[in-house]
Formats: C-alpha cells, structure tokens, sequence
C-alpha cells in the first residue's frame, strides 16, 4: 500500500512561529560554538605571544639562549611543523560567519595594530582620526555605522580594533601617523571640513601640509582669528575639548567703546547668560585703550566671549585667540601655519594631568 497519502502527516514539516524558533535555535547553537571555537583560538594566540606553549605542542626538549648575568632567561620557543598544515585546513570565513561582531577578533594575520582589551566603537572611531569621541557618538546613534557588516547604535559597543568597522559605507583603520598643526587662523574661514555654502575652510589654508586627514580641535567662529590646533588625534582632541581638563584660552577683545568699571567686575565674578552662569578666570585691559581687554576663560561654549560682552551691551569689533592650552600664535603670521614640536606635543598631552594635580593640591592646602 502506498504511503503518499499520509506523507504529509508522517514528514510534517515545522511553519510559520515553530519554525522561525527552530530556526533561532539553530542560529544560536551555531553562534555559541563558534564563539567558544573563538575564544579556544584567542587563548592559544595569547599564550603563543607569551612563550606558553599548549601541552600537545610543547617540544621534549627547550633549548634555553644564554643570557646576560642577573637577567631572566628566555626561552627559545620551537615551531610545531604541522602547525602550518592545521592553518591551511581552518576555514576562518565560515568561521568569521557565526561569529558575533565583538568575537570575530579570531583572525591572526591582520596588520592593524590590535588591542587585547576591548575598546568602546565610539574611542575607535576617533583613534581613526575620523573626528572626536563626542562627534564619533552621534554619528554611531544616527546609524552611520557598521561593524563587520552589522549596524551598531550604542557608542559603548566594544572592539579589538581589527573589525571591519565602516562610517557612513567607508572602512575606517586605526590611525598610526599621527599629525599636529597649529594655524593662526584669519578671519573669513570656517573650521568644518566642508561647507554646503561653498565658503573658504581652513583645511584650505594646510592644502599639501599632510596626507593624513585632520580636523580642529575645538572651533572658532568664522570673525574669530587666532591660534588653532588640526590633528587627526581623536584621544588628544577629546582631552582638550572635554570640559573637565579645564583648558586655557586666552582671547584679545576689542570692543566698540571702553570698558567700564561695573562691567568688568561683572565679567570677572560672573553672569548668567541664557544657557547658564559663567565667569572668566582673568581679565584685564590696557591702560591707555579700555577698549582693548585681555580675557582667560575655560569654558568651550559657542560663542561665550562674544555672547559674555554682548550681555553687557557691548559690540565685539575682533577677536582674537592668542593662546590654547600651551600654544600660541608666536612666530606664526596670519593665514600660516607649521607642524607642532615632539616637546609641544608631549606637553599638550601631559598638561592636563599635571593640571588637575596642581589643582588639587592647591585645594587641599587651602583647606
């Protein structure tokens, strides 16, 4: 008798809710054991970096270097000769498949410089010199990028660093040339890459300075001169322009009338301008001109020292940056610009840590 009537009971094949679970279930199972074939394969690569050798790998005998008297001595690691062919039978792409996004770090033969901790999408991203820590965070909440084929919306998400990470289609790397320019910035530029209305840009003033792609630690508006620092250090510009670092600005103002007594008190105690309370850290004003004053101020807020005058009934006819952080416009002309030194840079780098020591000692004594 034939069976053909009652296959579709005795074969019944899993729809609609029960197989999309099944089919879940497979996926996990998959990604699970790809995942601890993963992590298996980390552990070796991270034993082999540290001279550990696996136990079906350890040869009988360890030929030890002679060393130096006082020193550790280091033990001279002999090659498995199957180790290559096993290489050749591990298919890393149906490997790298299953793997979830943050595990598939498995690949051994990448050049970029990986980490073995894990490092925030959004830190990344600005490592790559693409822009800074904040500006790399919304890109990643406005879905602009992707890691490994997967789009990522949390800028905590965490990598390696050897991922196939992309902003906005464009694969992105680490960066290993770093670049610092400091530009004396003349009025008319804007300090954003690129402007839909077709203005002049300050990367238009460092045309043919580096290949590598910079952009500007913190902005000064299009009016403001001064000095300006271009780098593709995405971890130095997001130390220079978080608030907490407190850095050091110095602005040369020149206003449409003298300063009068009250309002530079008011300056140098502080006023409350519309998205909040601010003073100056100093102030002062030349003698012979009140017009001319000298302001040190911390804050990075948009337009602050334009907007704190401006409060007072004041019109600013120029303004100019004459220093940041430990940088000044000294022999610079306007529209100039050079490569910052290893001893400027090293400084920009350390200064806030030294900073907030001092700080904090200073406190402690007053107490």
């Amino acid at each position: 008798m034939s069976h053909k009537p009652f296959d579709k009971f005795i074969n019944k094949e899993a729809k609609g809710a029960k197989k999309k679970e099944a089919f879940r279930q497979e996926k996990r199972r998959g990604k699970a054991e790809a995942r601890a074939l993963g992590e298996e394969l980390r552990k070796k690569k991270l034993d082999k970096k540290r001279g550990i050798l696996s136990p079906e790998l350890a040869p009988k005998s360890t030929p030890i270097k002679a060393t130096k008297r006082g020193k550790i001595p280091q033990l001279e690691v002999v090659s498995n000769p199957n180790e290559k062919e096993k290489k050749k039978r591990f298919n890393k792409k149906s490997l790298l498949q299953n793997i979830a996004p943050a595990d598939a770090a498995v690949e051994a033969d990448i050049d970029l410089p990986v980490s073995d901790t894990l490092m925030p999408l959004n830190k990344f991203i600005a490592h790559a010199g693409i822009c800074g820590r904040r500006e790399a965070a919304d890109l990643i909440r406005q879905g602009l990028v992707q890691v490994n084929g997967d789009k990522v919306v949390e800028p905590g998400y965490k990598v390696r660093g050897n991922e196939d990470v992309k902003v906005k289609g464009k694969k992105i790397f680490l960066q290993k040339n770093l670049v610092y320019i400091l530009l004396n910035k003349p009025k008319d530029y804007i300090t954003t890459a690129k402007d839909p209305e077709g203005r002049k840009t300050v990367l238009d003033l460092i045309k043919g300075a580096t290949k590598e792609r910079v952009y500007s630690v913190g902005r000064l508006d299009r009016n403001t001169t001064g000095v300006l620092l271009l780098t593709n250090d995405g971890e130095l510009a997001q130390k220079l322009t978080h608030p907490s670092y407190e850095i050091k600005k110095i602005y040369e103002v020149r206003l449409d009338k003298p300063l009068v007594k009250k309002d530079f008190e008011a300056i140098a105690t502080g006023i409350t301008l519309e998205d909040g309370f601010v003073k100056a850290d100093s102030l002062a004003y030349d003698e012979k001109d009140k017009s001319i004053v000298g302001i040190e101020i911390h804050s990075g807020r948009n337009r602050i020292v334009r907007r704190m005058f401006e409060h007072l009934g004041y019109d600013v006819k120029n303004l100019d940056r004459v220093m940041f952080a430990n940088l000044t416009k000294k022999n610079v002309d306007r529209g100039t610009w050079r490569m910052l030194q290893p001893k400027e840079i090293r400084l920009l780098k350390f200064m806030n840590q030294s900073f907030l020591k001092k700080e904090t000692s200073t406190k402690g004594e007053k107490k």
